[in-house]
Parts: C-alpha cells; sequence; structure tokens
C-alpha cells in the first residue's frame, strides 16, 4: 500500500502531497532498536576502575614457619597478612592487605581495562534505523512520545536553504503547532545528576533530516529540544531517544528522493 504524506511550502501552507518511499513500511522492531541504541550509548560509556595499588601499600605479611624466632603461629591469631617488624609500634600484628581486614584492598574492584562496548551486527543497525524511520509515522507511537500526529512532516527542498533559526522556528510553529513550545520547556533532574553538569533536563523535539549537510542543520540546532542530521549520519538514537522509537520527523522532497535510493524499493 503506497503512503502519502502532505506537502508544505516555504509560506507553512499545504501545497499538495508527497509518496511516501517503501521504507516507511517497514516493521516496527523495538527489540532491534533498543539493541543499536545501547551499543551507540556504550561507545560513549566512560571507563573507570580503582588505583591497582589501592590498600595494598603495606608491609603487612604472614610467615607460619614453626622453630623460628619471629614465627607468626601459636600467637592466638588468625592466620592474616599483619603488620609485624621493629618499629611497627602501634599497629604491631594489626590486619591488612586482606579484602576482610581494616583498610585492606577491595576483593573485587572495578577494573579501567574493562571494555563496556556492546557489539551489534551491522545488518542489525540498518533494520534499526529502518524500523525508526517506520515508527515516526505511527501515530500511535508519536503520541506514546508527547508529539501531535502528522509525522513525517515534508517541506519542499528551499527549506534546506534556510540560515536563520528564527526563520526556521516561524515556519515550524505554522506546521506544528505546540510542538516547539512543549519542546522548549525543561524541569530540574531527580537525583544526584543536578550535581554533575547536567541540572536540567529537556524534552525531545522533532528530528530534522535533512538530504545533505546543509544550512537548515546549523540552523535547526539553535532551537531547544531539536536535533538536526543529513540522512547520511541518521541513526537509530536520534531516530529512538532513550530506545523509544515514534519521534516526529522532518524532511524534504530530495531527502525522501534519497532514502528511496538508500534503502531500496
Amino acid at each position: 500500500m503506497t503512503m502519502k504524506a502532505k506537502l508544505y511550502d516555504m509560506a507553512g501552507r499545504e501545497a499538495g502531497s508527497v509518496e511516501m518511499p517503501p521504507v516507511f513500511g517497514t516493521p516496527y522492531r523495538p527489540d532491534v532498536i533498543k539493541r543499536a541504541v545501547l551499543a551507540q550509548q556504550s561507545s560513549r560509556r566512560q571507563r573507570y576502575g580503582a588505583d591497582p595499588l589501592a590498600g595494598k601499600r603495606t608491609s603487612a605479611h604472614y610467615h607460619g614457619r614453626r622453630k623460628y624466632r619471629f614465627t607468626m603461629m601459636n600467637k592466638e591469631l588468625s592466620r592474616i597478612p599483619r603488620i609485624h617488624g621493629k618499629g611497627a609500634g602501634m599497629y604491631a600484628y594489626r590486619a591488612r592487605f586482606a579484602p576482610h581486614a581494616v583498610k585492606g584492598r577491595a576483593a573485587h574492584p572495578p577494573k579501567s581495562e574493562k571494555d563496556w562496548t556492546r557489539k551489534v551486527n551491522a545488518k542489525e543497525v540498518h533494520l534499526a534505523v529502518m524500523s525508526g524511520i517506520a515508527a515516526s509515522s505511527s501515530e500511535e507511537l508519536l503520541k506514546m512520545r508527547g508529539h501531535s500526529a502528522g509525522s513525517p512532516y515534508v517541506f519542499v527542498d528551499e527549506f534546506e536553504g534556510l540560515k536563520k533559526s528564527k526563520t526556521v522556528k516561524e515556519l515550524l510553529e505554522k506546521v506544528m503547532p505546540g510542538e516547539i513550545e512543549r519542546a522548549r520547556g525543561r524541569k530540574i533532574r531527580a537525583g544526584r545528576g543536578k550535581m554533575r553538569n547536567r541540572r536540567y533536563s529537556r524534552k525531545k523535539g522533532p528530528l530534522v533530516v535533512a538530504s545533505k549537510n546543509c544550512d537548515v542543520l546549523k540552523a535547526s540546532r539553535n532551537i531547544p529540544g531539536i536535533d538536526a542530521v543529513s540522512l547520511q549520519n541518521l541513526n537509530a538514537e536520534l531516530l529512538a531517544p532513550g530506545a523509544q522509537a515514534g519521534r516526529a520527523l522532518i524532511t524534504t522532497e530530495s531527502c525522501l528522493a534519497k532514502m528511496k535510493e538508500k534503502f531500496g524499493e
């Protein structure tokens, strides 16, 4: 079944309809989308770990030879590394080094050499992008994300030549009233994130997808809540923030034509 969408001109008025490429008929695969999004996020995760010598900077040791002048056996103490020797003073026979000792090492600390990245097949990533594009035309999924129905919003090719954020904002407010205002609001985040340079959280607005790197991408990014990307750099996380697909899509006629070439007939 052929899908059609409304075509808008530079004044925000309907200028006919346009046929959607077959990629918008891809089945919705939330499992594949989630795998691709988590794999993409894992590549940005910063490695962390404990100091390899933490809890080990001590002279504590244990020697239990029998018939030895300085043996540590038969002292009515557990056989555990202890501080022993000349000059130990008040720390003589204090347990150290062992995980269950005071000021001892951690048993299984996090290690900085651990690789957090997740691997995912290239074909799965490709399918996730296709499924995310198709989900942007689902009225049910759009409402679950808080968008108003009507996506994708297709503009004439002159849209890619806009250079001013003000012009883009005024045009989008005519086509999707309330959507820009919804994404503009922000709230104070709950939890520790307030102390870690992410005090505010903002809702995700529409996604602008152009056929190539052009002026409208830079102009759109200055509008709160809106992300902008060329079709070549489109990925699953932009289409499904938080692995939840159904993001409102703003694109152009030429971009739809390139989608048909890239994702097949």
